[in-house]
């Protein structure tokens, strides 16, 4: 596995596979990896792809400054995890590499509503930052596939939007959320629950796979104020609970046409905050 903390490197050596005739898939993540993120590389690799997946923690998607600090941080065991699924390269570059100093690197895009909902509601200017850190590693890596987990689903439908806004040839791919044996979500935040609050953790899922076999028989507002309520009743903070069309993000109606429906929520478990959603397929 080649690591690489400069953009020459990495790209003298891409160039390199690209002769070779190899196509690239591309994992972005923050670090303090888990299994989701190793079957992000794992579906790249079945697809014949050399892998390439980036460690940043980045600066300009955290709204909250002392979130940025409680991140956790664990590159050795992030190294070793890459190394046992095989990723080919890990580019593990520092913030000034990223952001050079003098240098904008902003992206103004219009996404319309659909940073301004949910997460964007709760966490404003997270989606900017987001999507220029993700548009910055895209023109130096440069690949074929982009890989993302459907556990952060508007993140992934805001790439969306970018990817098509910019007229990009990347080819977006959605890997289902991994979870663990009781059904909570895998997030790097996990490792900063309370032992009772890890406990309780699963409900959240719970929640939202009840609310999901109800969809097509319940009045919409309905079942998302119920949800909130017990989401309360279980003993979380829920910020929203929302049942929206999978593409525009907007609150599904009964008589939309939506190719896709997602219940997303998220909710505080004392100072954790969790995010997680499902994919409705009948409604």
């Amino acid at each position: 596995m080649h690591i690489f903390k400069e953009i020459a490197d990495l790209q003298l050596w891409l160039a390199q596979q690209r002769k070779a005739g190899n196509s690239i898939a591309f994992i972005p993540t923050m670090g303090a990896l888990h299994h989701g993120h190793l079957t992000l590389v794992e579906a790249g690799r079945a697809t014949g792809a050399l892998t390439v997946a980036s460690i940043f923690v980045n600066p300009t998607q955290f709204n909250d400054p002392k979130d940025l600090e409680k991140y956790p941080r664990t590159p050795e065991k992030d190294l070793e995890l890459l190394l046992k699924v095989h990723c080919d390269a890990v580019f593990f570059p520092e913030v000034t590499e990223i952001y050079p100093v003098g240098k904008s690197l902003t992206l103004h895009l219009d996404f319309g509503t659909m940073e301004q909902v949910m997460e964007g509601k709760f966490r404003p200017g997270h989606f900017n930052g987001m999507a220029t850190v993700v548009k910055r590693l895209l023109d130096i890596v440069q690949p074929n596939q982009l890989y993302m987990g459907q556990k952060d689903y508007q993140q992934l439908s805001i790439v969306r939007q970018m990817l098509f806004l910019l007229g990009s040839t990347v080819e977006l791919v959605m890997v289902p959320t991994v979870r663990e044996s009781d059904g909570l979500a895998m997030s790097s935040r996990n490792v900063r629950l309370s032992p009772e609050m890890r406990a309780l953790a699963p409900a959240l899922y719970k929640v939202l796979s009840s609310a999901a076999q109800l969809v097509s028989s319940s009045d919409l507002r309905d079942l998302e104020q119920k949800a909130m309520l017990e989401l309360e009743q279980q003993g979380f903070s829920p910020e929203y609970f929302e049942i929206v069309d999978g593409h525009t993000l907007l609150p599904l109606e009964k008589d939309s046409d939506a190719r896709q429906a997602v219940i997303c929520t998220a909710v505080w478990a004392q100072d954790v905050r969790l995010i997680d959603n499902v994919l409705v397929n009948e409604f």
